[in-house]
């Protein structure tokens, strides 16, 4: 097998260069930021279903813990000295029921902060919309905008 070493190479450059216009324009920035507010936010969440939600709901489906629920489908087995001979083997549905009503509340947190810059780009694109003023350029360039088309109509 022969290799190109020149087409390697610049295979090699291509792949630096993308990369280096990638990270310039900022987009790796903004992603490692959003990693890293999302990591927060886990914790945050996490925190909140762990510490808050689930000792409500725990107390009123009769003070359960949620994280020990188990289905236990083979005992752990010990010899005389304490050394386990066969693992615990259990379906822990309730670490999932935990799991699952962490995910439902960050779904429905990241739906309202959506739904909540959705409604700010809105109101910024709404050029009818008087609570924001309108920048001078951007009101200028309206009234040409429709003088222009009046024009048009005109003819």
């Amino acid at each position: 097998m022969v290799f190109d070493y020149k087409q390697i190479s610049r295979s090699i450059m291509k792949i630096f260069k993308d990369f280096k216009e990638f990270a310039i324009r900022g987009n790796m920035l903004e992603m490692a930021v959003g990693i890293i507010i999302g990591v927060a936010f886990n914790k945050i969440v996490t925190s909140l279903v762990q510490d808050i939600f689930m000792p409500v709901i725990g107390f009123f489906v009769g003070r359960v813990n949620f994280e020990n629920l188990q289905l236990v489908i083979q005992n752990e087995l010990t010899d005389e000295s304490g050394s386990i001979i066969n693992e615990l083997v259990a379906v822990r549905y309730g670490a999932f029921f935990q799991t699952l009503v962490d995910f439902v509340i960050i779904a429905f947190t990241v739906f309202l902060v959506i739904q909540f810059f959705n409604k700010l780009k809105r109101k910024a694109e709404d050029e009818k919309d008087v609570t924001v003023p309108t920048p001078k350029n951007i009101q200028l360039l309206a009234e040409i905008r429709d003088l222009l088309k009046d024009r048009h109509h005109e003819k």
